[in-house]
């Protein structure tokens, strides 16, 4: 099994193709896509969107009539072709993109095998499904084919994101001080904390890790920032030092007092 080798399966009953150039630079930051399938029943004016980018992206359609009125028989024909996939013992990786909560125990079932999960959605995904996979990178953050944004509504300032029950405590944002919210720094000071040395001096990579680990969803990009160590700098509690030369190791440690 290549240890960078990738299935990525969309829903495209709930999946939108003005993501798509950005979702996919995003997981090429993971692996290689061997395999690209999406799902939905492509005689209905709802999937024309997609047709139009499947040839230049070349991801395969697979059709799935929807046999009766209120039944998803969409993600039923993806969960099959998931599980005949991961049989195959090909692939270290699925790419599940979806908002829909139908799929967490179809991640969870992967993960189960030893296989990573990354999920993709946006914010109205339930929660079930983002804490059943490794990574859940919310689809808004990635970019893609968006409008630019008007020069008004560009401000050099953290994004701020606001905070819904669906979204839970790592998807907040940030505070109308330009901070990170409570939740956020919790989280971040509990990652220092178990990725230090004795010294109390955190390797940043280490702390993203164990980051993920918390919270499947937790992404700078959330907040506003580019890169981790943006957060951290931004976060107020954190001393943040660089060492070596072009390659620099990041560290960091929690302030005193």
């Amino acid at each position: 099994m290549t240890a960078d080798t990738l299935a990525l399966l969309i829903d495209g009953d709930n999946a939108s193709p003005k993501v798509i150039s950005g979702l996919l630079a995003e997981i090429a930051t993971y692996g290689t896509a061997s395999v690209k399938r999406i799902y939905g029943d492509w005689t209905k004016p709802n999937l024309n969107g997609w047709k139009e980018c499947l040839l230049e992206h070349s991801i395969q359609p697979v059709q799935q009539f929807a046999y009766t009125t209120g039944k998803n028989a969409t993600d039923g024909a993806m969960i099959i072709d998931a599980m005949d996939l991961l049989y195959t013992g090909r692939f270290s990786g699925f790419c599940i993109v979806s908002s829909d909560s139908d799929f967490a125990r179809l991640a969870a079932r992967i993960r189960e095998q030893g296989v990573t999960v990354y999920g993709f959605g946006e914010r109205k995904t339930p929660r079930p499904f983002i804490t059943a996979c490794d990574k859940f990178v919310y689809v808004d953050v990635l970019g893609g084919d968006r409008a630019e944004p008007s020069p008004e509504k560009t401000a050099s300032a953290p994004k701020k994101v606001k905070p819904t029950a669906e979204n839970g405590a790592a998807s907040q944002g940030v505070a109308a001080s330009g901070k990170l919210d409570k939740a956020a720094l919790v989280m971040l000071r509990k990652a220092v904390e178990a990725s230090a040395d004795d010294d109390g001096r955190a390797n940043l990579a280490r702390v993203g890790a164990h980051l993920s680990k918390q919270s499947a969803d937790f992404d700078a990009r959330n907040y506003g920032y580019a890169r981790l160590s943006d957060l951290v700098e931004a976060s107020g509690i954190l001393e943040v030092e660089r060492v070596g030369g072009q390659n620099k190791v990041v560290t960091v440690k929690l302030k005193v007092g």
